[in-house]
């Protein structure tokens, strides 16, 4: 392992006893290398405040590497590097929450040890940016590191502080003021009578800053929560080779308070101009920001949009100034411990008070300002009640997405409709229960050509990278990226869209339903043993699986009917019940099903659930029929009804927990439950397609169908139909990338309800253009509108959808 950059040997004011630090550890962590174990300590010099050492731990020919962060010698200003208040927030966000934070191993308090209070945490191998302009970047990789950050500081503002343990972990009203007199009192005591003069502008700025406190500050419940305190491009660990954060450091300034005030710290590379500052070079651009980095506007609605907070622009002025003005107090105090000669910086102490003098000049031009922000952007403007932030630029495809959308309508006209009539006619051979070979070629095609798994979203993309680091799981194959584009929903849905013009396209790319949700469900909530066994062949499209929960004797629309029984008993649990339209079932490479049972019948009504992974070959499993839809069977996948008849499964294979089947359904719903919205969409557009293709050649009392004034009425109403439905399945991507599931329902409901509606109608035109040959298997027609007629059902019946948007209607009524 390569020694990391920033380091360099410890200096002298900062050197301690590393035998008996070495004796403290291995009496106090659990499995720390024991003796006769060696220590090499070496420091960061990156950093202004609390002195930080890495450790590496020699034994038995192997080194492991801690990180040791400690209060600096001498005498400190109270209530500074409090580095308890670290290992308290260390602690809580990592093991409640989603906020990277690197895991911590001890917190000593006992200064005979090293000579002063010292904690230990785990050493976080990977990329540290000191320069926010990342020249080393590539503008696109600029750009990805920018949207890591905002999405980080996102989630650390939508950390739950009272559900982890932090709810009293400071005051969440008046903190501006707070931070202004503490400041103020810190840069007093940092200047003066036999200390460096205070600055009259500095003085003129804190009373500025005094009189210009924000009305929402002394409001606890507004943009209060958790606050990093130091929250900047140079405190973040990327990983060695993604453009995603791993780690955020250096939380000694953290406390409870206005969230504001750390997006405004984090956005001052925008006012610091490194040629006329004098300070330290990661606080700042040379004049502008290179290119791929976006602008404050641009960073700050990726920001805002993620938190799901309104748009600071009245504020603005006062949050930027306090930032500039705390960096300034930091940096007054940096330079007396210079002078003092106990800096922990090192390199560009000397200069910090020239620093702190610009940065109190700059702050003063920021406050001067009419704004310093325009108006929010159309796309973050919000309403009061459950649905906000539409998406007013527009839902045009960026130029990735156009590039992928056209490599996909290729491959479509070249391979896919060309082999519609060969899927069909081996779907109703007496062969039919078995794989066409050109349906595994072309897969390899796909994988080739880079279009594989589009629909897993970035999220999920960067948790299976999480999973897999370090694993021969074959994140590549030779042939193309196993974890797709890294699309959002609303990215996604344009490419959806096309492979709904034909039934066969999903299975082709990977994007077909069950497999979709499965794979979800493992990705977020599997077990890196079941992940192993069964996500990566998923993932690779050498297996299928599927979802049993319906039931043909209760209705099922209502999950909390379901029957099927899962019960303990001792290291593995018994199913019995019995399942239908599990859909992929009857698939011969269908290995895995994932089912839905009752696991407590005596718990609330919605812990009652669990979900288990049971093989397909496992004893007791029994496959009573293929049904059909329509005539249609859908082989060689199809839709079974199956009995689970005292099945034994390993305790192993349930997923999350006992209780916790709900839980995990509305998370499979997460990207999946657009899926068969947007692919109606497509199926609607193929429809149209060939209405217009058969009126224009068919003939009928003299006058082709297109001269005709009725049929003109009815394409026109159906182009209508198609765009409105479109609108509605993008609004509710869009909405669904923004916000999540629970913001976002009663745009999916609409399109839930309106998408499978329209595809019926526009192909039920279509069909009637065609006429008998329209319910013919000569054309797709018939087959495409008895699939759109089942998710009418199959995707939530409509009545649950409108109960849903009835509710959420009532509710406004109420506010």
């Amino acid at each position: 392992m390569a020694q990391p950059p920033l380091l360099a040997d410890v200096r002298p004011s900062h050197r301690f006893d590393t035998q008996a630090l070495l004796s403290y550890l291995q009496a106090v962590i659990p499995g720390f290398p024991p003796p006769p174990a060696t220590i090499r300590v070496s420091q960061f010099g990156h950093g202004q405040s609390n002195p930080t050492f890495l450790l590496e731990i020699g034994h038995d020919g192997q080194k492991n590497y801690y990180v040791l962060r400690k209060k600096p010698p001498g005498k400190l200003l109270q209530s500074a590097h409090a580095i308890e208040r670290e290992y308290q927030v260390f602690q809580a966000l990592g093991t409640k929450t989603d906020v990277p934070v690197p895991k911590v191993y001890c917190m000593c308090t006992d200064e005979s040890i090293i000579g002063t209070a010292f904690y230990v945490m785990e050493f976080m191998q990977g990329r540290i940016f000191t320069d926010p302009g990342l020249q080393e970047l590539s503008p696109e990789g600029r750009s990805a590191v920018y949207r890591a950050m905002a999405k980080t500081l996102a989630s650390i503002h939508r950390a739950d502080v009272d559900a982890i343990g932090l709810g009293d972990y400071g005051r969440r009203e008046n903190y501006c003021k707070r931070q202004v007199d503490r400041w103020a009192k810190q840069y007093l005591a940092s200047t003066g009578e036999g200390k460096p003069p205070r600055d009259p502008e500095m003085l003129r700025l804190i009373s500025w800053l005094k009189n210009h406190i924000p009305e929402e500050d002394s409001k606890p419940g507004l943009r209060a929560g958790l606050v990093h305190g130091d929250f900047r491009i140079d405190n973040l660990v990327f990983h060695p080779t993604e453009n995603r954060v791993i780690a955020v450091l250096d939380w000694e300034l953290s406390t409870l308070g206005n969230q504001m005030s750390d997006v405004a710290y984090n956005c001052m590379p925008y006012y610091i101009n490194n040629r006329e500052s004098p300070g330290p070079a990661f606080y700042g651009y040379d004049n502008v920001a290179p290119s791929g980095v976006p602008s404050q506007e641009e960073y700050l609605a990726d920001y805002c949009a993620a938190a799901e907070v309104p748009w600071p622009a009245e504020t603005w002025n006062f949050y930027i100034a306090l930032s500039l003005f705390r960096l300034a107090a930091i940096s007054a105090g940096v330079y007396l411990r210079f002078l003092q000669g106990n800096s922990s910086g090192g390199k560009g102490s000397d200069l910090a008070g020239e620093f702190a003098r610009y940065l109190t000049t700059t702050a003063l031009k920021v406050a001067e300002k009419n704004t310093a922000l325009p108006p929010a952007p159309q796309r973050l403007s919000s309403t009061s009640g459950e649905s906000q932030c539409v998406d007013l630029w527009g839902f045009t495809p960026s130029p990735r997405v156009e590039r992928l959308m056209k490599k996909l309508i290729r491959f479509m006209e070249d391979y896919i409709y060309p082999n519609e009539a060969k899927f069909t006619a081996h779907a109703q051979s007496d062969n039919r229960w078995s794989i066409h070979p050109l349906e595994e070629e072309l897969k390899e095609m796909a994988k080739t050509v880079g279009l594989w798994n589009l629909w897993i979203p970035a999220d999920s993309a960067a948790l299976a990278s999480k999973v897999f680091a370090g694993q021969e799981m074959g994140l590549h194959n030779n042939k193309g990226w196993l974890l797709g584009a890294g699309l959002s929903n609303l990215e996604y849905a344009h490419l959806c869209e096309i492979m709904g013009r034909s039934v066969f396209a999903p299975q082709i790319f990977n994007c077909n339903a069950p497999d979709t949700g499965n794979m979800e469900v493992l990705l977020r909530y599997g077990t890196q043993q079941q992940q192993k066994k069964w996500l990566k062949p998923l993932l690779e499209g050498t297996i299928r699986s599927g979802f049993a929960m319906t039931e043909p004797e209760v209705a099922s629309s209502d999950a909390t009917n379901i029957e099927c029984s899962i019960k303990r008993e001792g290291q593995s649990y018994r199913i019995n019940g019995r399942k239908w339209w599990t859909s992929g079932a009857m698939d011969p490479r269908c290995k895995v099903l994932i089912v839905m049972g009752k696991s407590d019948q005596k718990a609330a009504l919605h812990k009652q659930q669990s979900m288990i992974l049971v093989e397909m070959n496992a004893p007791g499993v029994q496959i009573v029929r293929p049904l059909t839809v329509f005539g249609y069977d859908d082989a060689p996948h199809g839709h079974a009804e199956i009995i689970f008849e005292n099945v034994c499964v390993p305790v192993d294979n349930l997923l999350l927990g006992e209780g916790r089947g709900f839980e995990i359904a509305q998370g499979r719903l997460g990207p999946g439950r657009l899926h068969h919205c947007m692919r109606l969409v497509g199926a609607a557009e193929r429809g149209i397609n060939l209405m217009r293709d058969r009126a224009l050649k068919r003939v009928a009392f003299k006058k082709s169908l297109a001269q005709h004034g009725a049929f003109t009425s009815l394409l026109a109403e159906c182009r209508i139909e198609i765009e409105q439905a479109k609108l509605l399945v993008l609004n509710a991507a869009n909405q669904l990338d923004l916000h999540g599931n629970v913001v976002a329902r009663g745009a999916i409901a609409m399109a839930k309800v309106a998408a499978p509606r329209m595809a019926l109608k526009v192909l039920d035109a279509a069909i009637q253009t065609h006429g008998a040959a329209g319910v013919s298997s000569d054309f797709v027609l018939a087959y495409l509108w008895a699939s759109a007629r089942t998710l009418r059902i199959a995707d939530g019946p409509d009545e649950v959808h409108l109960q849903t948007l009835a509710k959420l209607e009532l509710k406004r009524a109420r506010l």
